[in-house]
């Protein structure tokens, strides 16, 4: 694995470099991306962020998004490209890795436990919080500018993947770069108004579909919930509209592990699967569905249509709740 040092070797010594992030991005990618960029450009350096996918609707809030600019599939002309919250090369997106295809250095931070090092320099920790504490962690122990705008970004980026610093994975290091922001000045309340507090009413008519039509199996120790193209259309859904729903669905007391199962444009089910119990693990799950991610919180990509795919993946769901009997 690479270490800071060697990663800021590189980015010091380069001069154009590319950033980005996975398909469909949440808080941890865009304010991992929009950190690190930022940093960049305020040392001087021609700066690339990029993105498959639009930044979902409610993020549009965050400082210098309209920094990043969507992909355009043309190979850029750059002396290193980093790789950021992205479990696999192929989950940037077909456009984001042509225009990485020419990069002299590919450099690849992530959290995700199943990411396999891929790129050139490969820096991935499984227990941190999030990407944006190790972008922090670089900026810091390298030197790099910190600004208000970095630190906004890096705490959505922190806030939003750590479920409010409720998950396990949130360590006293994720408290205390928290911390240092706050003394330097950042204004949490405001930021989590923004994150928590400003929802459009079309997410709660999202939410009262999903009350509505919850499923629960294995002993109500899962619950489900199939997000279909009527409902998305009934509710006028725009991305990032589902954030933090299965959290809800996660709320009851005899759940264990909670599921969305989502229709996508291509005619594929996005499944996003969540546990709150450290024996259940969903990863294992997706990894049987060519997905992946973290223990507690994984997705895979299945073959359609969504009442077949919740079937199956509902089979495998329970088999590995009764681990826990």
């Amino acid at each position: 694995m690479s270490s800071y040092d060697e990663i800021g070797a590189v980015l010091k010594s380069a001069q154009r470099i590319g950033v980005a992030a996975h398909v469909r991005p949440d808080g941890d990618a865009v304010g991992s991306l929009l950190g690190l960029a930022l940093s960049l450009r305020e040392m001087g350096k021609e700066v690339y962020a990029i993105l498959e996918d639009k930044v979902p609707g409610n993020l549009l809030f965050m400082p210098e998004v309209g920094f990043i600019r969507q992909s355009d599939g043309v190979a850029l002309d750059l002396d290193a490209a980093v790789a950021l919250d992205t479990a696999n090369q192929e989950r940037l997106g077909d456009k984001t890795c042509a225009c990485f295809a020419k990069a002299g250095t590919l450099i690849n931070i992530d959290h995700h436990g199943s990411n396999p090092r891929y790129g050139d320099m490969p820096h991935v920790e499984p227990t941190a919080s999030s990407t944006g504490q190790m972008v922090y962690e670089l900026l810091k122990h390298q030197g790099m500018p910190i600004t208000d705008a970095i630190r906004q970004n890096l705490y959505v980026a922190i806030s939003t993947d750590t479920g409010s610093f409720q998950y396990p994975a949130t360590s006293p290091a994720t408290h205390e770069i928290i911390a240092e922001m706050m003394a330097a000045g950042l204004d949490t309340a405001r930021l989590c108004v923004a994150l928590y507090q400003t929802y459009p009413a079309r997410r709660l008519e999202l939410m009262r579909a999903m009350l509505n039509e919850m499923q629960f199996c294995s002993n109500n120790r899962i619950v489900s919930w199939q997000l279909t193209h009527e409902t998305m259309v009934r509710c006028a859904m725009v991305p990032g509209d589902t954030e933090g729903l299965i959290d809800t669905l996660r709320m009851v007391d005899t759940v264990v592990a909670a599921v969305i199962f989502e229709d996508m444009p291509d005619g594929k089910i996005r499944a996003s699967a969540r546990s709150k119990d450290a024996r259940v693990d969903v990863s294992a799950v997706c990894a049987k569905f060519g997905g992946g991610g973290h223990r507690l919180a994984a997705g895979a990509r299945m073959k359609g249509p969504i009442s077949a795919a919740a079937e199956i993946f509902l089979k495998e769901l329970e088999n590995e709740v009764r681990r826990i009997d």
